[in-house]
């Protein structure tokens, strides 16, 4: 299985004050859906930072988002483990298919596929 990248979901409830923080940290607004927004590094698009405001389809909202190759496998592997799967797997009208699922420590994991890719 193959993994793309793996990003810190930062909750906040000042989606403003927390962009510009990370602005003047050198991250640039690359996606903005008004209650998420995706930081990125000019330098290095990789090195990400979510800010989530409150998930506009999942009963909760994760803590990390982990975008994979193929995320129909990686929710097949997780089912077989027995895993927690918390929002289903599911196609977002904002191009990804994506589920959630809690790691052993309570951690909620937003895993990811681009459609199309």
């Amino acid at each position: 299985m193959s993994i793309r990248r793996a990003v810190p979901d930062l909750h906040t409830d000042d989606m403003q004050a927390s962009t510009e923080f990370y602005e003047r940290l050198g991250f640039r607004v690359d996606m903005d859906m008004g209650w998420v927004r995706n930081l990125v590094s000019p330098s290095n698009p990789t090195t990400q930072v979510i800010l989530y405001g409150r998930d506009a389809t999942a009963p909760v909202d994760p803590d990390l988002s982990v975008e994979v190759e193929d995320v129909d496998a990686v929710h097949a592997a997780m089912r077989a483990a027995g895993a927690e799967i918390v929002h289903p797997l599911t196609d977002e009208p904002w191009g990804v298919r994506r589920f959630f699922v809690r790691d052993p420590s309570g951690t909620v994991v937003n895993v990811l596929s681009h459609q199309g890719h």
